[in-house]
């Protein structure tokens, strides 16, 4: 079995302080703050803990904290994000590139923030 990327309460812990500043952090961000340089493979290694952080924070009834992962280009989530229900579990059908994706994804990431910070 491969060793962890990171204690997923670590990661957590990134996420929320990041949802308290009112910020998105990038993927290589994220993986900087937990010691690593930016790589594919320590990527995808986060995506999957980042749904694992979701689906624990919608067990406590907390907003989920993946949306505030995104990439450094455009300021969006990639596509596991999109791909593991991000926008269609809220009715969004779009794109998931582009201004339109760019609104949602600010939307979101609001009402993350407003969460964090009451």
């Amino acid at each position: 079995m491969a060793e962890p990327l990171a204690d997923p309460a670590e990661v957590r812990a990134h996420l929320v302080a990041a949802a308290k500043a009112g910020v998105a952090l990038s993927y290589g961000e994220l993986l900087e703050h937990l010691g690593y340089r930016f790589s594919r493979p320590k990527m995808r290694q986060l995506c999957a803990m980042l749904g694992e952080i979701d689906r624990e924070a919608e067990l406590r009834g907390e907003p989920e904290l993946a949306v505030l992962v995104v990439r450094a280009s455009d300021g969006i989530p990639g596509q596991g994000w999109w791909v593991a229900g991000g926008g269609s579990s809220r009715g969004y059908e779009g794109l998931w590139e582009g201004p339109e994706a760019a609104r949602f994804i600010r939307e979101v990431q609001r009402q993350t923030f407003a969460y964090w910070q009451r």
